[in-house]
């Protein structure tokens, strides 16, 4: 509320208060949610989704109040409003939903109701019958101020009412017609109006898509040659196949040639070795050329044409970081650290080091232009057709700049995606997605047990992050391999891949290693031995055990079920084996908005025993009755089951299929139910 200095005389003192700017206005609005950090940072939605608020509001005396959400996108001239409902204990609430991409904006509005409060007290005077011609003059006159906002049929049905009124009609005091009049006309001269809140809005991609990473260089059918644009084009129709939305190529630049990694990470290269393609730039250019054996930028340009036309969409990989020959480092050694014996400082995270790779100095006197440059190569790759971008170590890079930079694109470009692959302290990575990134790289590489992803996916789900950051789950990275997978136990690679599927709507995979299963570890490393990130490798799509099938069938039954495709609804749902808690099996649901799509998901984390159990199943929330029979729809196998209890048993055998991914339904759609026994 505004406020305005006044000067009282107190003999021969003088006090300056600090008043309202108008007193009359007596509603509270306190704790409004959503609201990141008070409003500081915007709530984040996509196009046809709901926003959902609450609010207390209150009042001194008992009169009663009206509120309204108000709401607008930024290519609005006006505000659009919806009603807000009390709940319990002062706590209001409303909704609305958001339609344009870009920013928007959502307050409270609350004002005492004095028709309301006439209302209401009439109701109680007509049934104790006590009911006197000033209580009806005095409606009467606020429906007449009322009649004098409106127009047309409504300002003539309110002057009806008005003459009711006088005439004694007691009762016109309850009609609902009368009610709803005067809430469209109701007086606001003292209304109170919360701060402004921000939303961004994001097309559906941002929290539905489907990724799958690849190095361009390694999609060459002969082994020694280096791949080019040609050949990732010609990966393509198998990506599709698999069921991927996103294609996310590691960097396309020119790599440096001083300092150059060779195998396995070793500090100096063979002669021949591609380095690692972290290493931006060398005499052909940096972030905004291309590998000359990769190809050119119209090839490129042809590669984001025809992967648009299967649906997919190119993802670049954005690592702000430069080879020690990039031109950069020769044009503007300022935006480097330079340490005291007049070398730059390689980048370190010890004990490992990176000679190859010089990390920028955002504290460099000439930050600004830096800041500039560093936008041109997201501005540059948007012009060639590219809204996609995985962004690599985001959290070593200024916050400030990032909430800039990504504020400043999505001005000209609302329609850009960044994934921030940040793989550190929870609070780093919270901010991050607060100063704009669309999605997260999560832990869920670590979260392995069921206490674990149950902890994790309700923090993710179930508080105030679920406003602002997006999951993004991988099992693995071409930098992380954890230890679960170095037994290459077949089942565990199919049910880390199910979770991340199912339990978060936007997930990846590093391919073609994930569907091929490799699981050799560097002796102490979470990380691939012969990791491609070093060296050029020919892969065998065609391996008769890759998970190829299983991939495709799952991103199949994601697109299908709209229940998948959202994480809001999820929720956990207790185990039991002999009447105690089985913690190798987890079981969990999703459901659509409108409570139709129903998907139950049971996962056998233990990767060599067969698991067994019952599963307690919310019916009552799936609109089920005790007793009535419903149907389970294993989505894999194909079989199909008829419960009718809240407790049903599964049975997950790691050597066949340790999954189950049932569609839910209330009736059958075919006959000749099997029974699960």
């Amino acid at each position: 509320m505004t406020t305005a200095p006044t000067i009282f005389e107190i003999g021969t003192e003088q006090l300056a208060v600090e008043l309202p700017s108008d007193g009359r206005s007596r509603v509270v609005i306190e704790r409004i949610q959503p609201a990141i950090d008070g409003g500081r940072f915007p709530i984040k939605r996509v196009v046809g989704e709901r926003v959902e608020v609450e609010a207390d509001i209150f009042t001194d005396s008992h009169d009663a109040l009206s509120a309204v959400l108000l709401y607008r996108a930024e290519c609005d001239e006006q505000w659009f409003e919806a009603p807000m409902e009390a709940l319990v204990n002062d706590r209001w609430h409303g909704a609305f939903t958001v339609a344009h991409i870009g920013q928007a904006s959502y307050t409270v509005q609350a004002w005492v109701d004095h028709f309301k409060s006439w209302a209401r007290d009439m109701a109680k005077r007509i049934a104790a019958n006590v009911v006197a011609p000033v209580d009806l003059e005095i409606g009467a006159r606020l429906v007449e101020a009322a009649r004098a906002r409106a127009a047309g049929a409504d300002a003539t049905q309110l002057g009806q009412y008005v003459a009711s009124l006088r005439a004694g009609a007691s009762s016109m005091a309850l009609e609902p017609e009368l009610a709803n009049l005067m809430a469209r006309y109701s007086e606001r001269h003292f209304a109170t109006t919360a701060p402004v809140l921000p939303v961004v809005v994001d097309r559906e991609r941002a929290v539905f898509s489907t990724w799958y990473e690849l190095f361009p260089r390694n999609t060459s059918p002969e082994a020694g040659r280096h791949g080019t644009f040609t050949d990732v084009e010609a990966r393509l129709p198998y990506i599709a196949e698999l069921g991927f939305d996103v294609l996310y190529l590691t960097p396309i630049h020119p790599i440096g040639h001083l300092f150059r990694k060779g195998k396995d990470n070793s500090p100096t290269a063979l002669p021949g070795e591609p380095g690692s393609p972290y290493a931006v730039g060398n005499e052909h250019g940096g972030h905004q050329s291309i590998h000359p054996e990769l190809g050119t930028l119209d090839d490129f340009r042809s590669l984001v044409q025809a992967a648009r036309d299967l649906g997919i969409e190119i993802a670049l990989d954005n690592a702000f970081q430069c080879s020690p020959d990039h031109p950069y480092v020769r044009d503007h050694p300022d935006w480097f650290y330079v340490r005291p014996d007049g070398s730059i400082q390689y980048a370190e995270n010890p004990p490992k080091k990176y000679q190859d790779v010089y990390p920028f100095n955002f504290e460099s006197g000439d930050w600004q232009a830096m800041w500039l440059e560093l936008k041109r190569f997201f501005l540059f790759w948007a012009e060639q057709g590219v809204r996609i971008f995985r962004v690599d170590n985001p959290h070593t890079k200024a916050f400030v700049f990032w909430e800039w930079c990504i504020g400043e694109l999505k001005r000209e470009y609302p329609d850009l995606i960044f994934l921030s692959e940040a793989f550190t302290r929870p609070k780093v990575m919270y901010r991050l997605a607060k100063e704009g990134f669309t999605q997260s790289y999560t832990y869920f590489a670590w979260r392995t047990t069921k206490a674990e992803l149950t902890e994790y996916m309700t923090e993710l789900t179930r508080t105030e992050v679920r406003e602002f950051f997006r999951p993004n789950f991988w099992p693995t990275t071409h930098d992380i391999l954890t230890p679960q997978f170095y037994e290459g136990h077949r089942a565990l690679f199919i049910a880390r891949f199910v979770l991340a599927a199912t339990l978060t709507a936007s997930y990846g995979i590093y391919g073609p290693a994930y569907e091929l299963m490799l699981h050799t570890p560097v002796a102490g490393r979470e990380e691939y031995i012969d990791n491609e990130k070093y060296e050029l490798k020919v892969w065998n799509l065609d391996d008769p055990r890759s998970l190829r099938p299983l991939i495709a069938r799952i991103n199949h039954i994601r697109r299908e079920h709209i229940a998948l495709q959202r994480n809001e609804s999820l929720r956990f749902h207790r185990v039991e084996n002999n009447y105690l808690e089985n913690d190798q099996l987890i079981a969990y649901s999703k459901q659509s908005p409108d409570g139709q799509d129903i998907i139950l998901t049971v996962v056998n984390l233990d990767p060599v025993n067969v698991q067994s159990g019952w599963v307690q199943l919310p019916l009552a929330e799936w609109g089920i009755a005790a007793g009535d029979s419903f149907y389970a729809h294993d989505l894999l196998s194909d079989a199909r089951y008829t419960w009718n209890s809240e407790w049903d048993f599964v049975r997950l055998d790691p050597a066949s299929l340790p999954v189950h991914i049932f569609h839910i339904q209330r009736s059958p759609t075919e006959r000749n139910f099997d029974y699960y026994m």
